[in-house]
């Protein structure tokens, strides 16, 4: 069995790049494919990346920083590539990978971990955070949205089953899809991110850990730390959103910077709790924290609802709000949470876990194919 695998693009680690990481463990010969291709050698060795078929938007000059404005290209780059040499194809994708052109004959497998969000949930906050909200460029890229939104739901017929990392997102590909989708949450490396040794109790400080965009939130969670002057907050991360991060950190406010995985466990092993106020699609980063025995306090939608358990190992708050998150801090500390409790909750996301539900997906849906043909 021949296998692809097909990326959005290799520009930093994050969730689709460590699921990526597994389905290469599980498929270690399979070839992979993304739109760009510009991972750090670190991150790439990480990985397990050997080489990558990249797309003709792969050699646009300073392509890894401006990838995204290039939205009207997409369609086109994803659907160059030629599959045709491959039994399975196995797309990775939150953008535009499931739409990949593959023949008769050949299974299409999706790990879907969203409909593309700017032409279905986030498109306002798409529009808006782009400067393309108003006017004749509003109008024009409404215009493009609508014919993407289009065009990715036709194409999604192409896909023979999807998967998907939490039932939340799995209902949202039923609203935009009409599909049914297998739930296979995704891995989190609960052999890394452990516990520290010895000492129990929970930390003096909080912590969150994250990619400084806009619906990530992070600069809300600092501002929530200007109504807890007495408490003190930990925040590690970069991206395009750092300007307005440090606008909102206070004194009590701590700002590390990118870090190494290292450092990231050491902070996590050593906070109180772990902040999280974005609406999520599955979260990775909550159940890094709850493995090393750090309660979350998140906020109460998406994924989050999957992977925190209310009242044992964090508790959620229910409006995106610097006070609504400062109430959920102050409700947090009057409860008796155990890290014993995070940890075992944790486990359930491991990535050897993730590995035999993904394996047998594939080979369920592999059988089928090839009986019914």
């Amino acid at each position: 069995m021949k296998v692809a695998i097909v990326h959005e693009w290799f520009t930093t680690l994050g969730g689709s790049e460590l699921v990526l990481r597994e389905m290469l463990r599980v498929f270690p010969t399979a070839r992979v494919f993304a739109l760009i291709d510009k991972m750090s050698p670190d991150d790439r060795a990480f990985i397990g990346l050997d080489d990558v078929t990249t797309s003709f938007l792969d050699g646009i000059p300073g392509v890894a920083s401006r990838y995204r404005s290039l939205l009207p290209l997409y369609p086109a780059a994803i659907r160059g590539f030629d599959l045709g040499a491959f039994d399975v194809v196995i797309s990775n994708s939150h953008s535009v990978a499931k739409n990949v052109r593959t023949r008769d004959g050949q299974l299409h497998l999706t790990y879907c971990h969203s409909p593309m969000r700017y032409a279905w949930d986030l498109r306002e906050q798409y529009l808006r955070e782009s400067g393309l909200n108003k006017g004749m460029r509003g109008a024009m890229a409404q215009t493009l949205l609508d014919w993407l939104q289009r065009w990715d739901r036709r194409r999604s017929a192409d896909v023979d089953a999807f998967a998907t990392n939490s039932s939340y997102v799995a209902d949202r590909i039923q609203r935009a899809y009409d599909r049914s989708s297998t739930v296979i949450h995704p891995p989190v490396d609960v052999d890394f991110f452990t516990p520290g040794p010895g000492d129990d109790s929970l930390g003096p400080y909080y912590a969150t850990v994250s990619r400084f965009v806009p619906y990530k939130r992070v600069g809300l969670i600092a501002r929530a730390f200007a109504e807890l002057p007495d408490k003190k907050l930990v925040i590690v991360g970069d991206g395009p959103d750092i300007e307005k991060v440090k606008a909102a950190a206070g004194p009590n406010v701590t700002m590390l910077g990118r870090a190494s995985r290292d450092r990231v466990r050491t902070v996590l092993r050593g906070a109180k709790a772990f902040l999280f106020a974005a609406e999520e699609d599955f979260g990775i980063a909550p159940v890094e924290a709850q493995a090393c025995g750090t309660p979350v306090i998140a906020f109460g939608r998406g994924g989050a609802l999957e992977t925190v358990v209310s009242g044992k190992t964090g508790v959620f708050f229910r409006e995106q709000t610097p006070s609504a998150l400062a109430a959920a801090v102050r409700e947090f500390e009057t409860l008796d949470v155990s890290r014993t409790a995070c940890r075992a909750n944790a486990e359930r996301f491991s990535e050897a876990r993730f590995r035999r539900e993904f394996q047998l997906f594939v080979e369920r849906e592999w059988l089928c194919f090839r009986e019914g043909s």
